[in-house]
């Protein structure tokens, strides 16, 4: 199935180079590479960037994901928070995203590592995390939720119908769900996010009935972009959605009472991620 016009993406320009210098220096990890962001690009050439912590290793094996994956993760690195504080600092970032590999294989699935990230990075810049599912372990998800984050988020990824098909066995819509229900009822001051791809062979009803199920459990920003197949071995695009179906999920989802949507063909969880704080 060949790409529309809509979606094709811009050059680099020397921002850009500078940020990747930066991070490759700093030797930090970043979504933006390993999941071949269509934004990279935009993103990079603003110098912002969505870092990646705990490695590059993920344990779990979503259909849709370009990361790698194994049983066990890399050992996780103590300087880690440290350098990504200097690089917060050396790209004059006021506001970072921070996410990470799904790391079923330690005691604690990463959650000391993710607020210790944020306890060094919150006094240069605002916070937002996108965490895994911690395995609705709601102790792991205070542990994230008290080192203080602005913004709390963790992603449906797709319709309920599909859960099954693209997600990991492991992972399950109705975890995604509590969690952001949890950190809702709990840190009313972090603002919770979620995220959706389209795309994929959803209904417009079933796209719907997922932001219902979102603002149900208290989720008040949502992004919905268009999934794009990484390699010939994932996952294929069901279909790519035109600019005008991406209006109108945009306006169900204000409708619906949403704070904050982003919807459009390039959007991600991470896209623009600042305007959600400003906003």
């Amino acid at each position: 199935m060949g790409k529309p016009q809509w979606l094709k993406i811009g050059l680099p320009n020397q921002e850009y180079g500078e940020t990747k210098r930066i991070l490759e220096r700093l030797g930090i990890t970043t979504v933006c590479k390993e999941a071949k962001c269509p934004n990279i690009n935009e993103c990079w050439g603003k110098g912002t960037a969505t870092v990646m912590v705990l490695g590059d290793v993920c344990t779990r094996g979503c259909k849709f994901c370009n990361t790698k994956k194994a049983e066990k993760g890399r050992e996780v690195d103590p300087s880690e928070p440290g350098r990504i504080a200097e690089a917060v600092k050396a790209l004059g970032l006021r506001y970072i995203v921070i996410t990470s590999v799904d790391r079923d294989d330690l005691a604690d699935l990463g959650a000391e590592h993710f607020a210790k990230c944020i306890s060094h990075v919150k006094a240069y810049a605002k916070v937002e995390v996108l965490t895994p599912d911690f395995q609705g372990r709601t102790n792991l998800v205070d542990i994230v939720c008290k080192a203080g984050p602005d913004v709390y988020g963790h992603n449906i990824e797709t319709v309920k119908r599909l859960q099954k098909v693209v997600r990991d066995p492991r992972a399950s819509y109705e975890n995604s769900l509590k969690v952001l229900r949890y950190v809702s009822e709990n840190y009313p001051r972090i603002i919770t996010k979620s995220a959706l791809m389209v795309g994929m062979g959803e209904s417009e009803e079933e796209v719907k009935e997922a932001l219902e199920d979102l603002r149900s459990v208290g989720v008040k920003a949502v992004a919905i972009g268009q999934y794009l197949q990484p390699t010939k071995n994932h996952y294929p695009v069901k279909e790519y959605v035109k600019p005008e179906q991406f209006k109108r999920y945009e306006e169900y989802a204000k409708k619906s009472g949403f704070d904050f949507v982003a919807a459009g063909p390039f959007v991600r969880s991470s896209y623009h991620a600042s305007d959600v704080f400003l906003k």
